[in-house]
């Protein structure tokens, strides 16, 4: 391998280990502001550290077709502890500035989704219920007067059709489905 490619190599490493700092922050942050159950954080611990090996691997892979010497953990090395010496602090900052930014966005976006969708169809539905009450008094209004109107009628139909429901004998239970009938009229449509 040629010198050359050995550089090339060193320089690549560096960088993977600066990024496997920038993700570990970000990973460490991201968990602490978040309050993940504990049992997610091994499982979480799992998937970074095998997600950095495939990246330490495919940069390697890109760099020097998989070939594995010294100077590539040496590269790693000194990859991360120049990331968590000069730029940690700045990294995990950021990421707590994002993480607000985003809550901050979702607090605006629920905030007029509420403002805008919700708190208009709410009215809707109060003004819709509120037409239904006042439509469904309206109609017991006019019943109520209808059935007025025509009670000198059915008094004057009772009294022609009495000769012959006077000799018509009612089954027993006819007669109490009737008076259960009148008594729930009256007490529906009652005055008092």
């Amino acid at each position: 391998m040629s010198p050359q490619i050995q550089w090339i190599t060193l320089l690549w490493m560096l960088f993977s280990g600066a990024a496997l700092g920038v993700a570990y922050d970000s990973y460490r942050v991201l968990s602490g502001q978040l309050h993940f159950p504990k049992w997610t954080l091994h499982v979480l611990d799992v998937l970074y550290w095998s997600a950095a090996a495939l990246f330490v691997f495919r940069m390697l892979y890109i760099s020097n077709y998989g070939q594995l010497r010294f100077y590539v953990f040496v590269g790693l090395f000194i990859g991360v502890w120049l990331y968590f010496l000069i730029l940690s602090v700045t990294t995990q900052r950021f990421v707590v500035m994002l993480i607000r930014t985003v809550r901050y966005v979702i607090d605006v976006v629920k905030r007029l989704f509420q403002a805008l969708v919700w708190a208009p169809i709410r009215a809707i539905l109060k003004l819709l219920k509120w037409i239904a009450v006042m439509i469904g008094s309206l109609l017991m209004f006019l019943l109520h007067v209808i059935l007025r109107c025509l009670k000198p009628f059915w008094k004057l139909l009772q009294w022609m059709l009495r000769p012959i429901t006077s000799r018509l004998k009612m089954p027993e239970w006819f007669t109490k489905f009737l008076t259960a009938a009148a008594e729930l009229w009256k007490r529906w449509f009652s005055k008092e």
